[in-house]
């Protein structure tokens, strides 16, 4: 049996795990690296990619940006996060917004230092990076579009910059990179539609309350008949190996959504259509394993 005071330190843990969202990036950590393997660095041996130092460091720092991020966006929604995920907000508040600035900045300093190990233009990007995170926690999330694309874009920045670091320009990863976007679009506005309550008495001006539920819909519905396009190309001009089957997988998994979305009315109703699209997202993660599973193999060593 623990003690009170080990049971207290369990608490506080649990509580800043849930604060960073480890979960997530514990998934963005993995989702690197099976891009890096698979996509970036395709023509290098996975022995070489795995064990590159610069690699480590630049997922390290992306890690310690978005947990610090998380921090943040957490203690601008504070008041928000007690209406819109109370439980949740309630094992947050176990650890004091002192100690959560604290943090914010030591996993900050630490991302420049681990940027630092690759290049000063890494410690340009990670800066710029963890200012922009700052910039939309503050102000930009609280504006219509804007916030939702900021937020895509952001989502995204880590693997721009191991694409940055391979150099790799093929068109076919922009495709995916533009499935991508669409997809995280549609979860950001998603999420609108879920924090309406929250949203209104904190006075954020996002999409839902501005443009009002009904506009909200018909901009999902044409982001997800646009995540056709990309898809479309991925399955006839580029070789996807097996990974075609997830793009069969999603379309079916986006009908089922867009039929749930016009009938949808409450939180519950939206919560599960995040959760479609967040499956969606870590699906893909892991659907990239599936490109050509015999060509990895061989480049074992």
């Amino acid at each position: 049996m623990f003690s009170r005071k080990q049971k207290h330190i369990l608490l506080k843990f649990f509580s800043m795990f849930s604060v960073v969202r480890g979960y997530n990036v514990l998934m963005v950590v993995i989702a690197q690296y099976v891009t890096a393997v698979y996509i970036l660095a395709h023509d290098k041996p996975v022995r070489q990619v795995v064990f590159d130092e610069n690699l480590l460091m630049l997922v390290l720092a992306s890690s310690a940006t978005i947990a610090g991020g998380y921090i943040i966006n957490n203690f601008y929604d504070s008041e928000k996060d007690l209406i819109n995920r109370p439980q949740k907000s309630m094992l947050d508040r176990l650890v004091s917004q002192n100690t959560k600035l604290s943090f914010y900045f030591v996993l900050n300093f630490l991302a420049v230092v681990m940027a630092s190990y690759v290049s000063f233009k890494a410690v340009l990007f990670f800066s710029m990076y963890i200012f922009a995170i700052w910039l939309y926690s503050h102000r930009l999330k609280k504006l219509p579009f804007v916030g939702n694309i900021t937020s895509a874009i952001l989502t995204i920045v880590p693997f721009f910059a191991i694409f940055i670091y391979y150099k790799n320009f093929e068109h076919v990863i922009f495709v995916h990179a533009t499935y991508l976007i669409l997809i995280i679009s549609m979860r950001e506005l998603t999420k609108d539609l879920e924090n309406i309550t929250g949203d209104l008495a904190q006075n954020y001006k996002t999409i839902p309350i501005v443009y009002g539920e009904k506009y909200s819909k018909i901009m999902l519905s044409i982001l997800a008949l646009l995540t056709l396009v990309p898809t479309y190309f991925l399955l006839t001009k580029y070789n996807v190996g097996h990974m075609s089957y997830f793009f069969y997988f999603t379309m079916v998994l986006l009908s089922v959504f867009l039929g749930l979305l016009w009938r949808s009315k409450t939180k519950r109703h939206y919560v599960i259509l995040h959760n479609i699209l967040k499956f969606i997202i870590v699906s893909g993660v892991f659907s990239v394993l599936l490109i050509d599973v015999n060509v990895v193999l061989n480049r074992l060593f």
